[in-house]
Protein backbone atom coordinates (compact mmCIF):
# COMPACT_ATOMS: atom_id res chain seq x y z
CA UNK A 1 0.00 0.00 0.00
CA UNK A 2 3.03 2.37 -1.06
CA UNK A 3 3.83 4.75 2.09
CA UNK A 4 0.94 3.51 4.13
CA UNK A 5 1.63 0.27 5.78
CA UNK A 6 -1.45 -0.98 7.25
CA UNK A 7 -0.62 -2.92 11.21
CA UNK A 8 -2.74 -6.31 10.98
CA UNK A 9 -1.70 -7.13 14.32
CA UNK A 10 -3.41 -5.00 16.44
CA UNK A 11 -6.61 -3.31 17.30
CA UNK A 12 -5.70 -0.20 18.85
CA UNK A 13 -8.49 2.01 20.42
CA UNK A 14 -11.11 0.70 18.31
CA UNK A 15 -11.20 4.08 16.44
CA UNK A 16 -9.35 2.95 13.09
CA UNK A 17 -6.01 4.11 14.48
CA UNK A 18 -4.28 1.04 13.14
CA UNK A 19 -1.66 2.27 10.66
CA UNK A 20 1.25 3.83 9.87
CA UNK A 21 1.48 7.29 8.15
CA UNK A 22 4.58 7.81 6.12
CA UNK A 23 5.16 11.49 7.74
CA UNK A 24 8.48 11.66 5.50
CA UNK A 25 7.90 10.52 2.22
CA UNK A 26 3.82 10.74 1.09
CA UNK A 27 3.62 12.20 -1.89
CA UNK A 28 0.46 13.48 -4.01
CA UNK A 29 -2.01 11.08 -6.07
CA UNK A 30 -3.38 12.59 -9.23
CA UNK A 31 -6.46 13.54 -7.12
CA UNK A 32 -4.72 15.11 -4.32
CA UNK A 33 -2.57 17.26 -6.36
CA UNK A 34 -4.69 20.38 -6.83
CA UNK A 35 -5.27 21.11 -3.44
CA UNK A 36 -1.18 19.89 -2.48
CA UNK A 37 0.00 21.97 -4.95
CA UNK A 38 -1.71 25.18 -3.07
CA UNK A 39 -0.50 24.31 0.25
CA UNK A 40 2.45 23.12 -0.50
CA UNK A 41 3.51 27.28 -1.78
CA UNK A 42 1.89 27.92 1.70
CA UNK A 43 4.08 25.41 3.81
CA UNK A 44 7.21 26.88 1.73
CA UNK A 45 6.69 29.75 3.12
CA UNK A 46 6.24 28.61 6.47
CA UNK A 47 10.15 27.79 6.39
CA UNK A 48 11.25 30.86 5.81
CA UNK A 49 8.58 32.93 8.64
CA UNK A 50 10.00 30.23 11.05
CA UNK A 51 13.41 31.07 9.85
CA UNK A 52 13.05 34.95 10.12
CA UNK A 53 10.98 34.24 14.00
CA UNK A 54 14.07 32.07 15.12
CA UNK A 55 16.40 35.07 14.21
CA UNK A 56 13.87 38.13 15.36
CA UNK A 57 16.43 39.51 17.93
CA UNK A 58 14.52 42.70 18.39
CA UNK A 59 14.83 46.59 18.97
CA UNK A 60 15.36 46.35 22.47
CA UNK A 61 18.47 48.20 23.07
CA UNK A 62 17.46 51.19 20.86
CA UNK A 63 14.30 51.05 22.90
CA UNK A 64 16.04 51.67 25.81
CA UNK A 65 18.08 54.63 24.53
CA UNK A 66 14.96 56.72 23.38
CA UNK A 67 12.79 56.17 26.21
CA UNK A 68 16.10 57.17 28.27
CA UNK A 69 17.11 60.48 26.46
CA UNK A 70 13.44 61.17 25.45
CA UNK A 71 14.65 64.73 24.27
CA UNK A 72 17.70 63.79 21.87
CA UNK A 73 16.28 63.65 18.27
CA UNK A 74 18.88 61.77 16.73
CA UNK A 75 18.75 58.78 19.13
CA UNK A 76 14.34 58.66 18.50
CA UNK A 77 15.09 58.40 14.64
CA UNK A 78 17.66 55.88 15.94
CA UNK A 79 15.17 53.79 18.35
CA UNK A 80 12.07 54.40 15.11
CA UNK A 81 14.40 53.17 12.01
CA UNK A 82 15.13 50.17 13.83
CA UNK A 83 11.51 49.65 14.72
CA UNK A 84 10.23 49.92 11.66
CA UNK A 85 11.38 46.78 9.70
CA UNK A 86 10.52 44.39 12.18
CA UNK A 87 7.29 45.58 12.06
CA UNK A 88 6.78 44.81 8.90
CA UNK A 89 8.57 41.26 9.87
CA UNK A 90 5.58 41.08 12.40
CA UNK A 91 3.15 41.87 9.66
CA UNK A 92 4.56 39.24 7.15
CA UNK A 93 4.07 36.65 9.56
CA UNK A 94 0.21 38.11 11.13
CA UNK A 95 -0.95 37.55 7.40
CA UNK A 96 0.81 34.27 7.07
CA UNK A 97 -1.32 33.18 10.07
CA UNK A 98 -4.20 34.23 7.51
CA UNK A 99 -2.79 32.00 4.36
CA UNK A 100 -2.29 29.39 7.02
CA UNK A 101 -5.98 28.94 8.13
CA UNK A 102 -6.99 28.98 4.46
CA UNK A 103 -4.99 25.95 3.79
CA UNK A 104 -6.29 24.29 6.72
CA UNK A 105 -9.51 25.05 5.58
CA UNK A 106 -8.62 23.50 2.28
CA UNK A 107 -7.47 19.99 3.63
CA UNK A 108 -10.09 19.95 5.66
CA UNK A 109 -12.67 20.01 3.02
CA UNK A 110 -10.65 17.67 1.76
CA UNK A 111 -10.01 14.95 4.87
CA UNK A 112 -13.59 15.51 5.95
CA UNK A 113 -15.70 14.73 2.86
CA UNK A 114 -18.58 12.62 3.36
CA UNK A 115 -18.45 9.29 1.51
CA UNK A 116 -15.09 7.82 3.50
CA UNK A 117 -14.47 7.45 7.02
CA UNK A 118 -11.39 9.13 8.49
CA UNK A 119 -9.30 6.16 8.16
CA UNK A 120 -9.87 5.83 4.49
CA UNK A 121 -9.25 9.59 3.99
CA UNK A 122 -6.30 8.85 5.51
CA UNK A 123 -5.30 6.04 3.81
CA UNK A 124 -6.42 7.43 0.25
CA UNK A 125 -4.92 11.44 0.88
CA UNK A 126 -1.55 10.47 2.47
CA UNK A 127 0.31 13.93 1.35
CA UNK A 128 -2.84 15.55 2.37
CA UNK A 129 -3.03 14.71 5.77
CA UNK A 130 1.00 15.16 5.91
CA UNK A 131 0.43 18.40 4.67
CA UNK A 132 -2.13 18.67 7.92
CA UNK A 133 0.29 17.46 10.24
CA UNK A 134 3.17 19.93 8.67
CA UNK A 135 0.81 22.65 9.37
CA UNK A 136 0.28 21.53 13.23
CA UNK A 137 3.94 21.05 13.46
CA UNK A 138 4.45 24.81 12.33
CA UNK A 139 2.20 26.17 14.30
CA UNK A 140 3.18 24.70 17.68
CA UNK A 141 6.91 25.31 16.82
CA UNK A 142 5.93 28.95 15.90
CA UNK A 143 4.18 29.41 19.52
CA UNK A 144 7.02 28.14 21.13
CA UNK A 145 9.65 30.32 19.70
CA UNK A 146 7.12 33.71 20.24
CA UNK A 147 5.90 32.90 23.67
CA UNK A 148 9.73 32.76 24.70
CA UNK A 149 10.26 36.07 22.31
CA UNK A 150 9.64 38.84 24.74
CA UNK A 151 10.69 41.39 22.27
CA UNK A 152 8.15 40.80 20.07
CA UNK A 153 5.32 42.46 22.03
CA UNK A 154 7.98 45.27 23.21
CA UNK A 155 8.62 46.63 19.29
CA UNK A 156 5.16 46.48 18.71
CA UNK A 157 4.18 48.11 21.64
CA UNK A 158 6.62 50.59 21.50
CA UNK A 159 5.49 50.91 17.76
CA UNK A 160 2.31 51.93 18.52
CA UNK A 161 3.17 54.47 20.86
CA UNK A 162 5.04 56.29 18.76
CA UNK A 163 2.31 56.48 15.87
CA UNK A 164 -0.07 57.66 18.75
CA UNK A 165 2.64 60.32 19.72
CA UNK A 166 3.09 61.12 15.95
CA UNK A 167 -1.29 61.55 15.41
CA UNK A 168 -1.28 64.08 18.82
CA UNK A 169 1.37 66.03 17.35
CA UNK A 170 -0.14 66.40 14.08
CA UNK A 171 2.35 64.72 12.27
CA UNK A 172 1.49 61.80 9.27
CA UNK A 173 1.79 58.60 11.19
CA UNK A 174 1.61 56.28 8.29
CA UNK A 175 3.83 57.61 6.07
CA UNK A 176 7.17 55.38 5.84
CA UNK A 177 5.85 53.02 7.60
CA UNK A 178 3.77 49.82 6.58
CA UNK A 179 0.90 48.83 9.13
CA UNK A 180 -2.04 51.52 9.24
CA UNK A 181 -4.11 51.35 12.03
CA UNK A 182 -6.82 48.82 11.58
CA UNK A 183 -4.12 46.23 10.30
CA UNK A 184 -2.16 47.45 13.61
CA UNK A 185 -5.35 46.85 15.60
CA UNK A 186 -5.60 43.13 14.47
CA UNK A 187 -1.93 42.79 14.92
CA UNK A 188 -2.34 43.61 18.57
CA UNK A 189 -4.82 41.24 18.90
CA UNK A 190 -2.87 38.34 17.22
CA UNK A 191 0.05 39.07 19.25
CA UNK A 192 -1.75 39.49 22.76
CA UNK A 193 -2.25 35.79 22.59
CA UNK A 194 0.39 33.59 24.18
CA UNK A 195 -0.66 30.70 21.13
CA UNK A 196 -1.55 32.98 18.45
CA UNK A 197 -0.75 30.47 15.25
CA UNK A 198 -2.84 27.64 17.75
CA UNK A 199 -5.52 30.19 18.33
CA UNK A 200 -5.85 31.18 14.79
CA UNK A 201 -5.99 27.10 13.81
CA UNK A 202 -8.78 26.46 16.58
CA UNK A 203 -10.60 29.48 15.45
CA UNK A 204 -10.32 28.67 11.90
CA UNK A 205 -11.16 25.03 12.70
CA UNK A 206 -14.44 25.96 14.85
CA UNK A 207 -15.51 28.17 12.03
CA UNK A 208 -15.22 25.49 8.94
CA UNK A 209 -17.82 23.25 11.45
CA UNK A 210 -20.17 25.91 11.73
CA UNK A 211 -19.68 27.08 7.84
CA UNK A 212 -20.45 23.63 6.71
CA UNK A 213 -23.23 22.57 8.68
CA UNK A 214 -24.00 19.91 5.50
CA UNK A 215 -20.65 18.15 6.89
CA UNK A 216 -21.28 16.30 10.37
CA UNK A 217 -19.30 17.36 12.97
CA UNK A 218 -18.07 13.95 13.28
CA UNK A 219 -16.51 14.19 10.29
CA UNK A 220 -14.13 16.61 11.42
CA UNK A 221 -13.26 15.30 15.19
CA UNK A 222 -13.03 11.92 13.86
CA UNK A 223 -10.29 12.89 11.12
CA UNK A 224 -8.47 14.84 14.45
CA UNK A 225 -8.93 12.33 16.85
CA UNK A 226 -7.62 9.21 14.38
CA UNK A 227 -4.81 11.29 13.17
CA UNK A 228 -3.80 11.73 16.98
CA UNK A 229 -4.13 7.89 17.70
CA UNK A 230 -1.99 7.49 14.48
CA UNK A 231 0.82 9.33 15.73
CA UNK A 232 0.69 7.44 19.57
CA UNK A 233 0.68 4.26 18.06
CA UNK A 234 3.63 5.26 15.85
CA UNK A 235 5.68 6.44 18.77
CA UNK A 236 4.84 4.05 21.30
CA UNK A 237 6.01 1.12 18.94
CA UNK A 238 9.61 0.56 18.06
CA UNK A 239 8.92 -0.99 15.30
CA UNK A 240 7.40 2.17 13.71
CA UNK A 241 9.52 4.33 15.33
CA UNK A 242 12.45 2.29 13.93
CA UNK A 243 11.16 3.06 10.14
CA UNK A 244 11.36 6.83 10.38
CA UNK A 245 14.85 8.12 8.99
CA UNK A 246 15.55 11.16 11.01
CA UNK A 247 14.84 11.59 14.88
CA UNK A 248 13.19 14.94 14.20
CA UNK A 249 10.46 12.92 12.59
CA UNK A 250 9.87 11.76 16.46
CA UNK A 251 9.40 15.54 17.80
CA UNK A 252 7.26 15.60 14.08
CA UNK A 253 4.91 13.27 15.41
CA UNK A 254 4.48 14.30 18.90
CA UNK A 255 3.68 18.07 18.02
CA UNK A 256 1.08 16.74 15.59
CA UNK A 257 -0.06 14.94 18.60
CA UNK A 258 -0.95 17.54 20.21
CA UNK A 259 -1.48 19.95 17.81
CA UNK A 260 -4.73 17.76 16.70
CA UNK A 261 -5.59 17.07 20.38
CA UNK A 262 -6.06 20.88 20.87
CA UNK A 263 -8.18 21.10 17.51
CA UNK A 264 -10.13 18.36 18.75
CA UNK A 265 -10.65 20.02 21.66
CA UNK A 266 -11.98 23.38 20.87
CA UNK A 267 -14.26 21.63 18.10
CA UNK A 268 -15.86 18.80 20.05
CA UNK A 269 -18.57 19.82 22.34
CA UNK A 270 -17.55 17.84 25.49
CA UNK A 271 -13.86 18.42 24.22
CA UNK A 272 -10.67 15.95 24.24
CA UNK A 273 -10.60 15.20 28.18
CA UNK A 274 -14.17 13.81 28.54
CA UNK A 275 -13.94 9.55 29.13
CA UNK A 276 -16.13 9.43 25.98
CA UNK A 277 -13.99 11.41 23.98
CA UNK A 278 -12.16 9.90 20.95
CA UNK A 279 -9.12 10.11 21.72
CA UNK A 280 -7.15 8.17 24.41
CA UNK A 281 -5.56 11.56 26.65
CA UNK A 282 -4.34 8.78 29.05
CA UNK A 283 -2.23 7.27 26.17
CA UNK A 284 -1.27 10.04 24.64
CA UNK A 285 -0.29 12.06 27.60
CA UNK A 286 1.88 9.03 28.84
CA UNK A 287 3.74 9.06 25.15
CA UNK A 288 4.60 12.64 26.14
CA UNK A 289 6.12 11.74 29.32
CA UNK A 290 8.13 8.87 28.42
CA UNK A 291 10.07 11.39 25.81
CA UNK A 292 12.99 13.45 26.92
CA UNK A 293 11.60 16.12 29.52
CA UNK A 294 13.94 18.91 27.58
CA UNK A 295 11.97 18.27 24.37
CA UNK A 296 8.20 17.65 25.43
CA UNK A 297 8.07 20.13 27.97
CA UNK A 298 6.66 23.25 25.85
CA UNK A 299 3.85 20.52 24.37
CA UNK A 300 2.85 19.28 27.82
CA UNK A 301 2.56 22.86 28.95
CA UNK A 302 0.45 23.31 25.60
CA UNK A 303 -2.03 20.74 26.80
CA UNK A 304 -2.24 22.25 30.00
CA UNK A 305 -2.70 26.15 29.41
CA UNK A 306 -4.17 26.60 25.75
CA UNK A 307 -6.66 23.29 25.97
CA UNK A 308 -10.57 24.60 26.39
CA UNK A 309 -11.93 21.74 28.78
CA UNK A 310 -9.13 20.27 30.53
CA UNK A 311 -10.79 22.24 33.77
CA UNK A 312 -13.97 21.14 33.49
CA UNK A 313 -15.78 18.89 36.02
CA UNK A 314 -15.85 15.51 33.33
CA UNK A 315 -12.20 15.83 33.00
CA UNK A 316 -11.03 12.63 35.51
CA UNK A 317 -8.70 13.27 38.73
CA UNK A 318 -6.18 11.03 36.92
CA UNK A 319 -5.86 12.97 33.56
CA UNK A 320 -5.36 16.54 35.74
CA UNK A 321 -2.79 14.78 38.39
CA UNK A 322 -1.05 12.80 35.01
CA UNK A 323 -0.76 16.99 33.45
CA UNK A 324 0.88 17.59 36.68
CA UNK A 325 4.15 17.17 35.91
CA UNK A 326 4.51 19.85 33.11
CA UNK A 327 6.81 22.39 34.89
CA UNK A 328 5.62 25.83 33.74
CA UNK A 329 4.25 27.05 36.31
CA UNK A 330 1.72 30.07 35.30
CA UNK A 331 3.91 32.29 37.04
CA UNK A 332 6.57 31.62 34.33
CA UNK A 333 4.00 32.38 32.03
CA UNK A 334 2.81 35.61 33.47
CA UNK A 335 6.56 36.48 33.59
CA UNK A 336 6.76 36.42 29.70
CA UNK A 337 3.70 38.54 29.72
CA UNK A 338 4.86 40.91 31.94
CA UNK A 339 7.92 41.24 30.33
CA UNK A 340 6.33 41.97 26.95
CA UNK A 341 4.30 44.88 28.58
CA UNK A 342 7.14 46.05 30.69
CA UNK A 343 8.55 48.26 27.56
Amino acid sequence: MGNLIKVLSRDIDNNGGNFFLDFENAQPSPAERQVWEEVNEVLTEALVVLQELQAYSGAGEEIRQAIQRPGEERVQEQAWAAVVPLVGKLKKFYQFSLKLECSLRSLLVALTRSGSSPTQHLEQEQALARQFAQILHFTLRFDELKMTNPAIQNDFSYYRRTISRMRINNLSADEGNEVNNELANRMSLFYANATPMLKTLSDGTTKFVSDNPEVPIENTTDCLSTMACVCKVMLETPEYRSRFASDETILFCLRVMVGVIILYDYVHPAGAFVKTSGIDMKGCIRVLKEQPPSSVEGLLNALRYTTKHLNDDTTSRQIRNMLQGAVHPTADIQKLRDAAMSV
